[in-house]
């Protein structure tokens, strides 16, 4: 026996006789200070209600209702419950509406919007692949001896598979090429038409009717679709696809990697694009949160 397992016994005998040497009954599990269980459900509840709340608001809120506790326990609370941070309340928010169509308030609805911008285009549906494309132009970088490079991005709102073409220019002709030689031929090979692309009303999209880009649609039996304001940012399926290129490739390898050429540049794109849409999960709005993953595969 080490000494000091001796003297904690020595110290039971002399207080309590042989009857201090019995075991001791078990430590209760719940500690007196515990946060009843129906508390514990209207934090999270209140999580959901608030997404975007930190934990001193939530606790300032809970003491107007008369009801104590503390940030740091509504902290531990939400995180044992997987809403810990904005991002997990945005996934626990979008897939309680995908799955059981609640009713979303104007801040719930606001809070997903800014999350995921093709929140905001939740009343446009497509049922099939190649049913309604999502078309945008947006400014990557500058490249020393190139100058400015701009992406020209298509994205199916279908499935989230996306199509990207690198250009010096937000011109008409430059917005055409990407569907011209990477949109028809890959859906071609599965049988499948294109029917529908949905633009803004850039320039490089909306014009007169020998417009490039409304002339090439019309030469190939495609509708154009434009968004319903003057607003730029209303075309949320490539708006969600321009963020994830920025955050997962341009700040990754434009500040890794020295690009002498576009041609370079748009060569890991293409593999990136590989990436983004045969392995990498897709999160979110109408794909119904993080357990689904849409790939390559789903089209076929």
């Amino acid at each position: 026996m080490d000494r000091t397992s001796f003297y904690e016994w020595k110290r039971r005998f002399q207080a309590y006789g042989f009857e201090g040497l019995n075991d001791l009954p078990p430590i209760h599990k719940s500690h007196p200070q515990t946060t009843p269980p129906e508390v514990v459900e209207k934090i999270k509840a209140l999580a959901l209600e608030h997404p975007s709340w930190g934990c001193n608001r939530l606790e300032a809120l809970l003491r107007l209702e008369g009801i104590g506790v503390s940030s740091v326990t509504i902290q531990k609370i939400l995180n044992d419950a997987g809403l810990g941070t904005r991002h997990d309340r945005w996934l626990a928010l979008e897939a309680k509406h995908a799955e059981k169509a609640i009713d979303l308030t104007a801040e719930q609805a606001a809070f997903l919007e800014k999350m995921n911008p093709c929140f905001r285009e939740r009343h446009v549906e497509s049922s099939a692949p190649g049913e309604l494309l999502s078309a945008d132009t947006f400014f990557v970088g500058t490249l020393k001896g190139v100058g400015k490079v701009y992406l020209h991005a298509v994205v199916d709102t279908y499935g989230s598979y996306a199509f990207g073409f690198l250009h010096v220019s937000k011109q008409p002709e430059a917005a055409v090429a990407v569907l011209h030689n990477d949109v028809p031929p890959f859906y071609r090979k599965l049988g499948l038409p294109v029917k529908a692309v949905l633009t803004d009303n850039g320039r490089e999209f909306c014009g007169t009717e020998k417009h490039p880009y409304e002339l090439y649609l019309a030469l190939n039996d495609i509708e154009h679709r434009r968004t319903q304001v003057r607003s730029p940012k209303t075309n949320g399926f490539v708006e969600r696809f321009n963020r994830t290129v920025v955050d997962e490739f341009v700040r990754v390898k434009m500040r890794e990697t020295f690009y002498e050429t576009l041609e370079a540049l748009q060569a890991d794109l293409d593999a990136w694009l590989v990436h983004y849409n045969t392995e990498r999960p897709h999160l979110g709005y109408r794909n119904i949160g993080p357990q689904t993953h849409r790939n390559h595969h789903d089209f076929c």
